[in-house]
């Protein structure tokens, strides 16, 4: 029995995973405390934004070249240097940013925004480490997609709980105080996650034995890595779009408070659609699976656009959740497929990438759009890279048949 029981049964799994979720706890909370300490710091929301859009962004972009690190020289040398580099700039960023009572003095903002992309930049891949781990845990491919849809509903809820916790943390302390507990639980989750006895698959080896791995980690990335990494822009674009048109909508309806239990009804979709999705013994393979979802997901984004109220949008919501955890979890598998064992830290980072890349163009361009045009066909815009990433890939699938 394939069951989510099994898989933290499995010798390592649920002490390497219990790790690997406490040191992500902290991608929860790091984004929240940072807007606000360095608000706190500057006395402005211009910087604050400006801060956390550095801190964002070279933890995005740099985020393949991390785990690039991770697959040569496994989690001890690299991920664990990364840690302390990161915990330590999050840690000067919160002394620098606490208050200073009676002083007037304030932190600049290219001192502000320089932390904040340093700290970016050296960001602990650990979700790409843990599925890697995965990997080696579950050599079973039923037991494996369990293992990715339980780590990604966990992941979800982590990103929904960490700002709680900073919530109920600023009632009690200044806001750096949620920046040190960041660096603190990220330092702590990534030196447990290292220390696991789980083997990783470490690229070894140089000259023509080298060379010869470097090239079959080369050959698969281009083709096999682009449905998943594509999927899973697709995907970002939609989420990063939605974010924005709820707040929209429910603004049009008098109802803005409605926009947290919009959004709470998406992830809640997205926890039971990855749960359900990952106890199914599928017989269809994944790629062409991946494209059914991602249709699934832009037919419920267009239909959450003739939403009457805030109650049908809610639920439209909801339905469009169930698509995102398995659309997520199969862009994971496939790219874990297409890798080579000493790559598959860096492919995964990819996936991942593409989808938080998706997110800020999707914000950026409702951003622009929600002004200008209706409601309903911005709705109907941002579900346009979901049809198109399942159209691509059927179209694909079709082409490599015919010949």
């Amino acid at each position: 029995m394939h069951s989510y029981a099994a898989v933290l049964r499995t010798p390592h799994a649920l002490s390497t995973f219990g790790a690997a979720l406490l040191g992500r706890l902290s991608y929860g909370t790091v984004s929240l405390s940072l807007a606000l300490s360095a608000k706190n710091a500057s006395g402005s929301l211009a910087v604050a934004g400006t801060a956390l859009a550095l801190f964002g962004a070279t933890s995005v972009v740099l985020s393949p070249v991390r785990a690039a690190l991770v697959d040569r020289y496994g989690p001890r040398r690299a991920l664990v240097p990364m840690a302390v580099v990161y915990a330590a700039l999050l840690a000067v960023f919160a002394l620098v940013t606490r208050d200073h009572p009676g002083t007037g003095a304030g932190t600049s903002a290219v001192t502000l925004g320089a932390l904040a992309a340093c700290a970016g930049a050296c960001t602990p891949p650990l979700g790409p480490t843990m599925r890697t781990l995965w990997s080696q845990l579950m050599p079973d491919r039923r037991m494996l997609q369990r293992a990715y849809s339980l780590d990604g509903v966990a992941e979800e809820l982590l990103l929904v709980v960490g700002p709680l916790l900073v919530g109920v943390l600023v009632a009690y302390a200044q806001p750096a105080a949620g920046v040190a507990v960041s660096a603190a639980l990220v330092l702590v989750g990534t030196v447990a996650l290292a220390l696991s006895p789980v083997p990783f698959p470490v690229r070894r080896g140089s000259g023509q034995q080298g060379s010869a791995r470097r090239e079959r980690t080369s050959r698969t990335r281009p083709r096999g890595l682009m449905q998943p990494v594509l999927a899973a822009a697709g995907v970002g674009l939609c989420l990063g779009g939605l974010d924005l048109l709820a707040i929209a909508f429910t603004e049009e309806q008098h109802r803005p408070g409605a926009v947290a239990w919009v959004l709470a009804a998406l992830s809640a979709g997205s926890a039971v659609g990855g749960l359900a999705y990952g106890a199914v013994s599928w017989r269809s393979a994944a790629r062409p699976r991946l494209a059914l979802i991602c249709a699934a997901l832009g037919a419920a984004l267009a239909a959450a656009g003739l939403a009457p109220n805030v109650y049908v949008l809610g639920a439209a919501a909801a339905v469009a959740g169930l698509f995102v955890a398995p659309a997520l979890t199969t862009a994971y598998l496939i790219a874990d497929e297409a890798a080579a064992p000493d790559a598959r830290t860096q492919a995964g980072a990819w996936v991942n990438t593409a989808l938080n890349a998706g997110i800020s163009g999707g914000t950026a361009l409702v951003g622009v759009l929600v002004g200008t045009l209706p409601l309903f066909l911005c709705f109907v815009l941002v579900a346009v890279p979901a049809l198109v990433c399942a159209a691509v890939t059927l179209h694909g699938k079709n082409h490599r048949r015919r010949h």
